[in-house]
């Protein structure tokens, strides 16, 4: 019902920039809200930022000032603009589509997700 496609990660050095990339392609029947996660090496994967219901963004604390959700609907790409990098953003990051109604923070909740796009920061 909803693909998700990720592109844009790389290695960038501490303080760089990045911009994520989700192309969103089906949408049909329900509408979803999209999100993005992010899983370091040894570690559970992690809400990173979305979309609420009513339009709104959420962010994780760690990333609050540094990395901003937005999308561009006539391309139907949902983007996460991140600065100010660090080493401990190293993950790969996934974009994945909710239903109305779950939990914007849980990745149980996320129906559709993409392959990942991988994210290092080097120091």
């Amino acid at each position: 019902q909803v693909q998700l496609v990720e592109s844009g990660g790389g290695l960038v050095q501490a303080g760089g920039s990045l911009r994520l990339s989700c192309a969103v392609s089906g949408r049909t029947g329900t509408n979803y809200y999209v999100g993005w996660f992010r899983q370091a090496p040894r570690k559970e994967r992690e809400f990173v930022a979305a979309f609420s219901w009513n339009g709104g963004t959420s962010y994780v604390d760690s990333v609050k000032g540094r990395f901003t959700i937005s999308r561009d609907n006539a391309k139907n790409t949902v983007y996460l603009q991140m600065n100010s990098l660090n080493p401990e953003d190293t993950a790969v990051y996934y974009c994945a589509a909710r239903p109305w109604g779950r939990r914007l923070d849980k990745s149980q909740g996320y129906d559709y997700w993409g392959q990942g796009t991988q994210v290092t920061v080097s120091s």
